[in-house]
């Protein structure tokens, strides 16, 4: 029997692999390293034992163990799996971040044609879903995509009070592992720096080795040069930036380098889940806009890292925390522009938009009155709310909600 993990217990994620249970798609967990996916996959084995799935039926390899080396040839792998089908039953099949197997989808696709297969996939890289995966499995996979802990996640773990949790929450970030152990400067610091150096140099160099197949695109090989574009997307968390922009900054630092290089390297760290980005968004003509982005950083922990003994802008911390919690529940998330004005967030649900400040502090006259007027501006009927830290300003403005950021980040939503 596997054993009852008791680790960190996702219970959102794990409702979804329940809720996709048997269904003829493959089930794909994505996110950073060490957000929870190899845990999540034992946890809901556990489930699956505990509601009639025998040993026999389950199937599960991490490839980052050494004992399956072997099967990192795509065709030994489909041999292995084909072995263990348990006939006349349900077997389920769980591969842990498969991306490291060079042609896997060959023998995903394969295997996941049997009659009586379900199969679960992780990985670490977003890379490892393009190309042949995507050709091959369209239609037939559902993406479930892993977060580090929200902030409601992270209290129910450390037993922290909202208004002391959230100041740790924004230091240490909510990686698992951290909200779970001693929370000492010192250990806090070195787990996150072998988190950040392995999804730097070891995600990018299995990305890598997929990439080879693909003459037109750039292999990412200075890992120096990836370090500064991180470091220079982490302060630069909320604002609009361009490739451009991030060449010029590079160029001004004595590097000379092409957009085109840096666009490579960019989505390298996107595609490792470092770095998420939010397009712009017209308001008025509800329609994407090609020109500059914001960036948001995957875990703040990991921001200060990389940005270590700097004073931070608290509201923009508050922005990442936000955006990440509109994708948690659901959200598609851009940046709104209204005429010359621009509002955060406009995060889209089944046909239904709501649209966020995000601000630290509102209780500056010139504060409060720049932050409404983008909503104002807005003249349809859906949801307009400021996310403040302040406790002053709350309250009903003209249908404008000002909320309490700790408040909204606890709720259930409807």
């Amino acid at each position: 029997m596997l054993e009852v993990f008791a680790l960190v217990e996702r219970k959102e994620y794990i409702s979804s692999l329940i809720q996709w249970k048997e269904e003829k798609v493959i089930k794909v967990v994505t996110g950073i390293r060490r957000c929870g996916k190899s845990t999540l996959l034992n946890q809901y084995q556990s489930w699956l034992l505990q509601n009639g799935v025998s040993d026999e039926q389950i199937v599960s390899i991490n490839f980052e163990e050494l004992e399956y080396e072997e099967l990192l040839d795509y065709k030994k792998l489909y041999v292995y799996l084909k072995e263990r089908l348990v006939r006349g039953k349900t077997t389920y099949i769980f591969l842990d971040e498969i991306q490291k197997v060079p042609m896997f989808e060959k023998a995903v696709d394969s295997i996941y044609v049997k009659p009586d297969v379900d199969v679960y996939i992780t990985g670490s890289n977003a890379y490892f879903l393009s190309g042949e995966l995507a050709t091959l499995l369209t239609g037939r996979y559902v993406e479930i995509k892993m977060l580090p802990l929200s902030f409601k996640e992270f209290l129910d773990i450390t037993k922290s009070e909202k208004e002391q949790g959230f100041p740790e929450y924004l230091k240490n970030g909510g990686l698992p592992y951290i909200a779970s152990m001693e929370r000492t400067t010192e250990k806090v610091e070195t787990y996150l720096e072998g988190i950040y150096n392995t999804v730097i140099v070891k995600d990018i160099e299995d990305r890598q080795s997929r990439r080879e197949v693909d003459p037109n695109k750039r292999k990412i090989t200075d890992i120096v040069l990836l370090k500064n574009i991180s470091k220079y997307l982490a302060s630069v968390i909320g604002s609009s930036v361009s490739i451009k922009n991030i060449a010029d900054y590079l160029v001004s630092n004595g590097r000379k380098i092409s957009p085109n290089t840096v666009d490579d390297y960019v989505e390298a760290l996107t595609e490792s889940f470092v770095f998420y980005s939010a397009d712009r968004f017209d308001v008025f003509g509800k329609q994407l806009l090609k020109v500059n982005k914001k960036f948001y950083i995957v875990d703040l922990g990991l921001r200060n890292y990389i940005l270590p003994r700097q004073n931070y802008d608290l509201g923009s911390s508050m922005e990442n925390v936000v955006y990440f919690e509109l994708l948690r529940r659901g959200y598609r998330v851009n940046i709104g522009k209204i005429g010359d004005t621009e509002v955060d967030f406009v995060a889209q649900k089944n046909g239904v938009y709501k649209y966020f400040q995000v601000t630290a502090n509102m209780t500056a006259k010139e504060t409060f009155e720049r932050e409404i007027r983008p909503l104002q501006n807005i003249r349809d009927n859906y949801e307009k709310i400021i996310l403040t830290a302040d406790m002053l300003t709350l309250g009903n403005y003209n249908g404008i909600i000002v909320k309490n950021l700790l408040d909204w980040l606890l709720e259930e939503e409807v």
